[in-house]
C-alpha cells in the first residue's frame, strides 16, 4: 500500500487542507487503473468513510497476500472533504457549496470547482469508478447500486455486485456536474453504492458495501478473494417506483420497514397532531410491492413523500 497525497489546498486559518488516497497493487508506468473507490464528498458523509475504512484494512490484508491480480491497480480515497466534516457541516465551509455539484471543474474557477477539477485530473482514466454518495432523501432504503442514464452506463455490470437492486434514473440537470456523470463521460464505467445510511454508522450494511465491492473487483479479475454469490439484482427504473405522500403534516408514525412486502390499502403510517395527539391523516400503500424507502424524520410535510414503493410486476 502506498499513502499519498493527491489535492492540497493553503488555508489561512486552519492547517493545510488534504485529500489523501491510498494505491494497492501495482505501482510506477506499467500499473493498470483498474478501480478507483470514493467515500465521504460531504461533511456528513460518515458511514461512506467508515466503510471505505473497511475497504482499506481489508485491501492492505489482500495485498500482503498476493491477492491483487497482474498489474492491476486500486487507488481508495476515503474523504474528499474533511474539513467540513471536521466542523459538522454538509457543504464546504466557506461558501456551503457541493462538491459533487462542481464536476469536472474549473482550474480557475471558485475553490470547490479547482479542487474538483485538481481531483478529477487524479481519478479519470480508471477502468471502473465506484463512489459511496448519500441518499438525496432522509430516511431508511434498501442497498443498491445506482445510475444517471447517461447512455455509456452498464446495467449488467452493476448486477455484479450483488446487491439486491440496480435503479436507473433518467438524467437530471444537475447530473451532469457529478463525480459518476463525468467518469461515464469520459470512459469510466462509474457506480454509485447505497448502502443504507449517511450520518450514522451501521455496521451490517457497512459490511455489506465492502463485500458488494471486493464481490465486484474479484468478478472483473482484478482480485482473488473468495466471497458470497451476493443477490441477483433486480434492475428498476426510479420512475417506475410509486411515491406514498403524506395527506397532512405533523409527527409521522412508521409502522412498515423498508424490504417489508405490502398490499395496496395498507396503512404504512400515520400523522398526529404535534400539540393534541390526535391522528389527522392515515397513510395507505396505493399499490402491492416492496417498500424501497421509508422517512425516518419525526416530522413531515404535507405532500411530502413518506414512502416509495417497488411496485409488483402485475400492477
Amino acid at each position: 500500500m502506498k499513502k499519498e497525497i493527491l489535492y492540497t489546498a493553503g488555508s489561512y486559518l486552519r492547517d493545510e487542507f488534504r485529500i489523501e488516497g491510498y494505491r494497492f497493487g501495482k505501482e510506477g508506468g506499467m500499473a493498470e487503473p483498474a478501480a478507483c473507490i470514493v467515500g465521504s464528498i460531504r461533511g456528513n458523509e460518515y458511514q461512506q468513510l467508515y466503510i471505505c475504512s473497511l475497504l482499506v484494512k481489508k485491501l492492505k490484508d489482500l495485498e500482503k497476500s498476493g491477492a491483487i491480480v497482474g498489474d492491476n491497480q486500486i487507488l481508495v480515497v476515503p474523504c474528499i472533504n474533511n474539513f467540513s466534516m471536521n466542523v459538522g457541516k454538509k457543504y464546504w465551509v466557506s461558501d456551503n457549496s457541493d462538491i459533487n455539484r462542481q464536476f469536472p471543474g474549473n482550474f480557475d474557477g471558485e475553490p470547490t470547482s479547482r479542487l474538483a477539477a485538481y481531483f478529477f485530473e487524479k481519478v479519470k482514466g480508471f477502468r471502473y469508478g465506484i463512489q459511496f454518495p448519500s441518499f438525496y432523501r432522509k430516511g431508511d432504503f434498501i442497498p443498491h447500486v445506482r445510475m444517471p442514464s447517461t447512455g455509456k452506463e452498464s446495467t449488467s455490470l452493476a448486477n455484479l455486485f450483488g446487491l439486491p437492486y440496480v435503479i436507473t434514473s433518467k438524467q437530471r440537470n444537475f447530473d451532469k456536474t457529478t463525480l459518476n456523470y463525468n467518469w461515464q463521460i469520459q470512459g469510466t464505467d462509474a457506480f454509485s453504492v447505497y448502502s443504507g445510511e449517511t450520518g450514522n454508522i451501521n455496521e451490517a450494511s457497512a459490511k455489506q458495501a465492502v463485500s458488494s465491492v471486493l464481490r465486484f473487483l474479484t468478478r472483473m479479475g482484478i482480485l482473488k478473494y473468495n466471497c458470497h454469490n451476493g443477490y441477483i439484482a433486480s434492475i428498476i427504473e426510479e420512475e417506475d417506483m410509486v411515491p406514498v405522500k403524506a395527506g397532512g403534516s405533523g409527527f409521522f408514525r412508521r409502522f412498515v420497514r423498508v424490504d417489508e412486502e405490502v398490499q395496496r390499502g395498507q396503512l404504512l403510517g400515520e400523522i398526529l397532531d404535534p400539540y393534541e395527539g390526535e391522528i389527522l391523516s392515515e397513510i395507505r400503500a396505493n399499490v402491492d410491492g416492496i417498500v424501497f424507502f421509508a422517512s425516518n424524520q419525526p416530522t413531515i410535510l404535507e405532500n411530502a413523500t413518506a414512502f416509495q414503493v417497488i411496485k409488483k410486476l402485475h400492477e
